[in-house]
């Protein structure tokens, strides 16, 4: 039955972004390190149109993740990082040049409409009446696959406070960043009461699965 996911790498001290992001530094300062352990992945590297890569356990699993994954939501600002209306965004076609990495339908929650943008086999769709919303386009999109939820954090956080994810991956990055943007800040705790499912160690990173209880 298909689910919805939601996969993000964390810092062993809470953190999926480091401090003080820009357009320059899209992840926040050190944000990047977060993301090392899967640069090199042939799972990785082949939808971003990269060749080669190691073929480990790490990436069998983002194999597994990518291919279950039907549609994407993610928010405006893990799209471009702006905030205000669109023609005043300097980074409006998004991070990804002309050939995005995601192959499916991508659903960007905004409040700024805007027409479908099609960049090779990936349509980004602006969504501006909210989580529910996308989630209910995503999931027509998505068929008998998986919607995935990109993050940012603050996305992740609003659909896990709706009590939308079924199933949630965790991916643990053995630094520190001191600061930056937490996973869970302001999330009660009474909200959301989780069950590990699976946990595969690696070298530089480990996999935590989790499914939120329903009755949290």
């Amino acid at each position: 039955m298909p689910e919805v996911t939601f996969q993000i790498s964390m810092s062993l001290d809470g953190y999926v972004a480091g401090p003080n992001a820009d357009l320059e530094n899209p992840l926040g300062v050190g944000g990047e390190q977060l993301h090392e352990w899967i640069f090199g992945l042939r799972s990785w590297r082949e939808p971003h149109g990269l060749e080669g890569g190691v073929d480990n356990e790490d990436s069998r699993l983002v194999a597994e993740l990518i291919e279950a994954q039907g549609a994407v939501i993610m928010g405006r600002r893990m799209f471009s990082n702006g905030s205000g209306p669109w023609e005043d965004d300097p980074n409006a076609g998004g991070w990804w040049g002309e050939t995005p990495p995601f192959h499916v339908p991508v659903f960007v929650l905004t409040h700024h409409a805007r027409e479908p943008l099609e960049l090779s086999d990936t349509t980004f769709h602006f969504v501006t009446d909210g989580p529910e919303a996308a989630l209910e386009r995503a999931r027509e999109a998505a068929g008998e696959r998986d919607v995935s939820i990109a993050g940012g954090a603050e996305i992740a956080r609003e659909f896990l406070r709706l009590g939308f994810v079924d199933r949630m991956h965790i991916h643990v990055t053995p630094i520190l960043l001191g600061g930056g943007v937490a996973l869970f800040e302001g999330l009660d705790p009474e909200d959301l009461a989780l069950d590990q499912i699976d946990v595969r160690g690696a070298e530089a990173v480990t996999h935590i699965t989790y499914r939120p209880r329903s009755d949290a």
